[in-house]
């Protein structure tokens, strides 16, 4: 349906004789609230735009462009379309005399619930061990149950078969990796804590809609429970479950590879890292859990108490791929991070002062990671702690603590801001930040900001977080919206095992983006002149640049979470 729509508004605007888009003219393809700024990029000279009804062609808005400067990501001149005092709902275009047209767009009060609902359902699409479908309205992208059966590997400590079935495919390959799952659930259930009232309504069509429990917390939990079947009986947890090497790019159900177990190669086995995940984000299960399932969510106590249990004897077990095993490392020489995340999540659930203790014993040594956003990622966790802890008002935390978070976080928001507000494409990534996983950055600087106005409520954080989703659809040097089937626009080719195998990409998946390392051979053959926002390319073969990941799509989430009314 919503394709049919697409395609009637595009036939009508060109019967009112509307050129075919223009990549020069960049705007968010799925649209802008009615309340606040609202932009597009122009990478052509110009003097001044129309904004135009698409359903006629008609002109609702004229003004001139901003004067020309340089970006010296991209290597434009570029040019600010501003239309923010238009308040009018419907779907637009923006048309520059000599330039051409836009993609279309709409203004409302609501335009990002879709979107939020698409990313969502690309976690869905995600699962392993089950059968998927997308359902009539993506016809076709669907598959049966796969990788249902998997056994200890050499490097666990153990042997025979183990019942590890479920979880998310983490990325573009087959593989489940514990500390990618730890921050990406993590995410999810922080979403759901700071913006549930905006959530819990929204379901997502997948098997579990209409069970009384949230569905994004239903979707969260398809991965937790995963998670929870990677603790050892000592309450220690094993770092990944793959096969020894990538498959081909088959559909999941025609991955034969044996699915195994894979641990440090000696004793204990299971690693300090995951283990840590495993507590920090069993320990916030608890609590979400608590009001829909009460009996997962002491389940899921049970599990963090013993993982913390677990690490505190083994503080910094580290983990390397063994020999053999070739699949996605995650790798990570320091599990400091990791129990402080932990300790903070279980003083919060519990309110036991051991935790708290641990956390106030520790937690100084990390501010200085609050100080450059986005600050989080898979091999860095305090921010999570850190946040976790001044947001959550519990009893005896400590004045001084929750001061230092706070102040540290919001002088980081101010500084994101002036960047955003001074960047030709209004966003807040500066040169050094197109590495592998860039558009995960976009998305991680949105949520610093939303974390930022929870402290202390400010409309330049807000707005400055959705700069970043205005360049994540489609308001970038290459106009594409880096989410499948997203917008007019949207990149087609993503790394991505299933979408390889059926030829077309599966709907609701955040792109890699630029990424100037040039890390694979595809980037490597770009020309060698190339500014760093413009080392991408929409090719299944690159890796580096166009391959999805769980956790980038776990920081989009709450991004969207944070735009919805």
């Amino acid at each position: 349906m919503a394709i049919l729509a697409a395609l009637v508004v595009i036939s009508l605007t060109r019967a009112h004789g509307a050129q075919p888009p223009t990549i020069a003219i960049k705007v968010d393809q799925v649209g802008y609230p009615l309340d606040g700024p609202k932009m597009a990029i122009v990478s052509a000279p110009g003097k001044d735009f129309e904004l135009k009804r698409s359903s006629d062609g008609a002109v609702v808005f004229h003004a001139n462009l901003t004067p020309a400067q340089p970006d010296a990501d991209t290597g434009e001149m570029v040019q600010a379309a501003d239309f923010s005092s238009y308040r009018n709902p419907g779907t637009y275009y923006l048309e520059i005399p000599g330039v051409g047209r836009s993609w279309n767009f709409t203004l409302g009060r609501n335009v990002y619930e879709r979107t939020y609902y698409m990313a969502m359902r690309g976690f869905y699409g995600q699962r392993c061990g089950t059968a998927v479908d997308m359902g009539a309205e993506f016809p076709g992208f669907s598959h049966p149950a796969c990788h249902l059966h998997g056994e200890f590997g050499p490097s666990s400590g153990a042997n025979g078969e183990r019942d590890n079935v479920g979880g998310w495919h983490d990325a573009g390959d087959y593989g489940r990796y514990l500390v990618n799952s730890g921050i990406s659930t993590g995410t999810l259930l922080s979403a759901w804590e700071i913006f549930g009232a905006k959530l819990k309504s929204i379901q997502l069509k997948i098997p579990e809609s209409g069970n009384g429990t949230p569905d994004i917390l239903n979707e969260a939990r398809w991965n937790l429970e995963w998670m929870l079947k990677m603790q050892d009986g000592d309450g220690g947890v094993w770092h990944k479950q793959t096969s020894d090497h990538f498959s081909g790019f088959v559909a999941p159900q025609d991955d034969t590879l044996l699915s195994e177990v894979i641990g440090t190669g000696s004793a204990p086995y299971k690693s300090t890292c995951a283990t840590a995940d495993l507590a920090a984000v069993a320990a916030i299960a608890s609590r979400v859990y608590q009001p829909f399932d009460a009996q997962f969510a002491a389940r899921n106590l049970e599990a963090a108490r013993r993982a913390w249990t677990w690490a505190e004897k083994n503080p910094n077990i580290t983990f390397r791929n063994p020999p053999g095993v070739s699949t996605g490392e995650y790798g990570d020489r320091n599990c400091s991070d990791e129990r402080l995340w932990a300790a903070a999540e279980l003083a919060r659930t519990t309110g036991e002062a051991v935790f708290n203790d641990y956390f106030l014993s520790n937690y100084a040594q990390f501010l200085s990671t609050l100080d450059k956003p986005p600050a989080e990622s898979w091999s860095q966790v305090a921010p999570m702690g850190l946040w976790s802890y001044a947001l959550s008002r519990q009893k005896g935390a400590d004045a001084k603590a929750l001061d230092a978070i706070r102040q540290r976080t919001l002088a980081a928001a101010h500084e994101v801001v002036k960047r955003t507000h001074d960047n030709p494409y209004r966003m807040s990534m500066t040169t050094t930040d197109y590495v592998w996983g860039s558009n995960g950055v976009a998305a991680g600087y949105g949520m610093y900001l939303l974390i930022a106005n929870q402290f202390s409520p400010d409309a330049s954080f807000a707005d400055a977080a959705r700069d970043n989703l205005h360049y994540l659809l489609g308001r970038n040097t290459f106009s594409l919206s880096w989410i499948t089937q997203v917008g007019e626009n949207p990149f087609q080719h993503p790394h991505h095992r299933p979408s390889g195998a059926k030829g077309a990409a599966w709907p609701g998946l955040l792109s890699g983006g630029p990424n100037a390392g040039r890390s694979d051979a595809v980037l490597a053959r770009l020309p060698k002149d190339l500014p760093p926002a413009k080392v991408y390319t929409d090719q299944l073969a690159s890796y580096a640049s166009n391959e999805i990941c769980i956790n980038w799509q776990a920081a989009l989430v709450f991004l969207l979470a944070g735009e919805l009314p």
